[in-house]
């Protein structure tokens, strides 16, 4: 394992536990440009009632203020968990170089689970994909989550 991808991947974490904090689906993501975190985020769909309000967007939009540019160019986003459509789109969309993601989704997962969006031919971006950086710790995370409000119930 990549010790700088491990090193991203514990941040994008960091990010999924304040989610969690908030009672949010724990996933986080952060968004790297020449080794620095340029954007961050973390669900926030249940606290502002908002369908848009995924971790990757949060990440998308704040590196794309700090480098005032759309295009996120030699950008790598890491994530806890396999992004969405929506979120696959958005990637595509931002021009991310490469997606590193801890935990895949086989429910929605858009990056090779259950579709692969990502590396679909039509369109005019594919940005390099890796799994499993803390994998187990990611995949836990939600498990956990998931599992916790099951048993409430």
């Amino acid at each position: 394992m990549d010790l700088i991808d491990e090193k991203f991947m514990k941040k994008a974490l960091e990010e999924a536990y304040k989610a969690l904090s908030t009672y949010e689906v724990p996933i986080g993501a952060v968004i790297v440009h020449k080794g620095e975190i340029i954007g961050k985020g973390y669900n926030k769909k249940e606290s502002l009632k908002n369908p848009l309000g995924h971790a990757e967007i949060f990440a998308i939009k704040e590196a794309s203020k700090n480098l005032k540019n759309w295009r996120l160019i030699d950008c790598t986003l890491y994530v806890t968990l396999e992004p969405c459509p929506m979120c696959a789109g958005a990637i595509i969309n931002s021009r991310i170089d490469r997606v590193v993601i801890g935990a895949k989704d086989l429910k929605m997962g858009c990056c090779g689970s259950v579709i692969n969006l990502l590396d679909n031919p039509n369109f005019n971006h594919r940005p390099i994909v890796e799994f499993g950086i803390l994998e187990e710790e990611c995949s836990n995370l939600i498990s956990n989550f998931f599992k916790e409000i099951r048993d409430k119930k």
